[in-house]
């Protein structure tokens, strides 16, 4: 069984920071993909940013124009998302997610929600104006 808890939501007023943790923990893999997805009521669930097990590679949603950064570090199996500037817009139930990827797929990212196996509970974002 693999858990994935988020933490670090909450309430921010609009320009202002959060920074958002997702800790493994369970049965984990030797390698695995990690991505960070957002979804508001009504919407579908859209990609916020992907990391790949290096590090090495990652992935953006073209709408945060360069607001997020999503960092990890595997010796304590959790990953990060910040989030600067933040809007209303931005307001939604974050989720992390993890893909177990083989040793030739360590360097990769990956952006749909569908090639995610694992999935946190959400923490929620809520951006006032």
């Amino acid at each position: 069984q693999v858990q994935l808890v988020e933490s670090g939501g909450g309430l921010v007023q609009a320009g202002g920071s959060l920074r958002l943790s997702c800790a493994v923990s369970g049965r984990t893999f030797s390698w695995y993909a990690m991505g960070w997805f957002r979804q508001a009521p009504g919407k579908e669930r859209e990609l916020v940013a992907a990391i790949s097990w290096t590090g090495g590679s990652t992935s953006f949603s073209d709408l945060l124009q360069g607001r997020f950064t999503i960092s990890r570090d595997n010796a304590k199996n959790t990953v990060y998302l910040q989030m600067n500037s933040l809007k209303p817009d931005d307001t939604a139930v974050y989720y992390c997610a993890a893909r177990p990827v083989t040793y030739s797929q360590r360097s990769y990212s990956y952006t749909s929600p569908r090639e995610y196996e694992y999935w946190g509970q959400g923490t929620q974002v809520t951006v006032s104006s």
